[in-house]
């Protein structure tokens, strides 16, 4: 089915992602999976390619193109590609970090931060979930107490993608007592006395992103390090989850593909009873219905890129997309892992990997659950 979301530009753009994945990522994927995180410098290395901060002004080294389409470029690049965890921390720090630095920084914020956002010096996360609240914004409970010319930073946030190797954090903390009107956000920098980083949480799968423990104990962050006036944090968040979802619906959307082309293709060298197991009329059906699912999940995120760089998508269907996506993800891997066999239960095996790797898509940036709560609100409901 021939695309109509990109133009030639973005193409173009699609080869040198291809090749940076090709070159700087899969080729170590396997050691950071090991590892439980990626060497920085590959970081560094995709900013030194145009591929961080596209977005951010020329005047401080950025592509000053405001077009997420070449976000989604990345996303479905580094996704296909079957290595998404080593190449999280870029969608991660394009996607979801760089818009509040772009929506909410002063100017003195912007000359400090801006430079190192599209170098790859500074690698940024973002934490919202604590031990006691997920989904739940107002019940965060990190605070931070102004005290001169500084916020005293008290609590902990766990779950942070990026979370080890991140130098700027952008922490969602607690200023006053209104459930939503009490939210502030307010970077901490990596080294900040009282900040510390816990241990890289052992997941199930993605094993080359980092995701840390934080905690917080009497920090000292300057009111010079907060994004935008006090008392926004929710509607600041709420204002840029949208476009976070639909990454993750991008992201979701190129692994069924990918894991679709890697049981289709396996079904056709695979024999059983004298003939390639794709030739039954059972796993024909799967695999037609599958083909059909993941086109329709294609062209249904393709309209919402559409929407979104025009400026119209709507949070109801940005949740749309991140749940049914995401669910149908599942479905790809799980009967890609079945009809693979014993195979498919092997390490050694991609759709393994797959399958691992795609079991918390329904869970973070809002879970399938909290999607289908907004949606059902946005009817009225």
């Amino acid at each position: 089915m021939k695309r109509i979301i990109f133009e030639t530009e973005h193409d173009v753009f699609r080869e040198s992602v291809v090749h940076f994945v090709d070159s700087q990522i899969l080729p170590f994927h396997e050691q950071w999976s090991e590892a439980g995180k990626v060497d920085k410098a590959m970081f560094r290395a995709a900013g030194a390619q145009g591929l961080l901060g596209m977005a951010i002004p020329e005047r401080f080294g950025g592509g000053g193109v405001d077009d997420f389409r070449y976000n989604a470029v990345i996303d479905e690049v580094v996704t296909g590609s079957g290595a998404a965890s080593s190449g999280v921390c870029i969608t991660l720090h394009n996607d979801v970090c760089i818009p509040y630095f772009l929506a909410y920084a002063s100017e003195e914020q912007q000359d400090r931060w801006f430079p190192g956002l599209v170098t790859g010096e500074l690698m940024t996360a973002i934490a919202m979930t604590e031990p006691g609240t997920g989904s739940d914004l107002a019940a965060i409970a990190t605070t931070a107490v102004l005290d001169g010319d500084c916020y005293i930073l008290n609590g902990s946030k766990t779950f942070i993608t990026s979370g080890v190797n991140a130098d700027l954090v952008i922490i969602v903390a607690r200023t006053g007592p209104d459930p939503h009107g009490g939210l502030t956000l307010v970077v901490v920098e990596d080294g900040m006395e009282g900040f510390e980083k816990g241990r890289n949480l052992d997941k199930m799968g993605m094993h080359a992103q980092d995701t840390a423990e934080m905690f917080f104990s009497d920090v000292r962050v300057p009111v010079a390090n907060r994004l935008g006036s006090e008392g926004m944090g929710f509607m600041q968040l709420i204002g840029n989850l949208p476009q976070e979802r639909l990454s993750i619906a991008v992201g979701a959307v190129a692994a069924a593909e990918a894991a679709l082309d890697l049981t289709i293709a396996y079904a056709k060298e695979r024999s059983a009873f004298g003939r390639p197991i794709g030739r039954f009329q059972h796993n024909r059906f799967v695999l037609a219905e599958l083909k059909t699912e993941v086109d329709i999940g294609r062209v249904f995120v393709d309209r919402l890129l559409a929407e979104h760089v025009a400026g119209t998508l709507t949070i109801e269907q940005a949740a749309e997309a991140k749940w049914w996506t995401t669910e149908m993800l599942k479905r790809v891997v799980d009967a890609g892992v079945q009809m693979h066999g014993g195979y498919g239960y092997m390490m050694e095996y991609p759709i393994a990997h797959a399958y691992l790797d795609a079991r918390v898509q329904t869970i973070y940036g809002g879970t399938t659950e909290i999607m289908k709560e907004i949606i059902g609100r946005g009817m009225g409901l």
